[in-house]
């Protein structure tokens, strides 16, 4: 667990997930429609429980966000999904996830999925945009 001072002054807590935090993830991806995530529940909670790359930020006792991924450790960290709650964004929380997650494996180079509305967040981050494909099993 680690404490951060965020740019408001407020202190956070980052720490290792654990499945008794998959309701409020759960109530967060519901929040922020995130409805692949909600209609698949098992699936998703099972996801967490594999990750190597599974921590929350805690405002007050209370999980305000999230950041799931996977690494090999050495070349890339690949983050799945990174959420803040809405009341709390703007305060650098999904900036401190990203730090954190990145000083564990300082090797790795970060990639990730933005959608429409997030990527002008991760350019202004200095995150450069890449070209990816997609496909899941039962797309022929």
């Amino acid at each position: 667990m680690m404490q951060i001072r965020l740019k408001n002054e407020n202190l956070i807590e980052i720490r290792a997930y654990n499945p008794e935090d998959f309701s409020c993830i759960h109530t967060l991806n519901t929040e922020e429609k995130w409805n692949n995530l909600v209609e698949n529940s098992v699936s998703t909670k099972d996801a967490w429980d594999h990750s190597n790359i599974a921590y929350v930020a805690e405002f007050n006792g209370g999980v305000i966000g999230y950041i799931r991924g996977l690494t090999d450790q050495s070349v890339t960290l690949f983050v799945c999904e990174l959420l803040i709650k809405d009341d709390f964004r703007g305060w650098g929380i999904g900036d401190a996830l990203l730090k954190y997650v990145h000083g564990l494996y300082p090797k790795t180079r970060i990639e990730m999925l933005a959608s429409t509305s997030s990527h002008t967040y991760y350019e202004q981050k200095g995150y450069r945009p890449f070209y990816g494909f997609r496909k899941t099993f039962e797309e022929h």
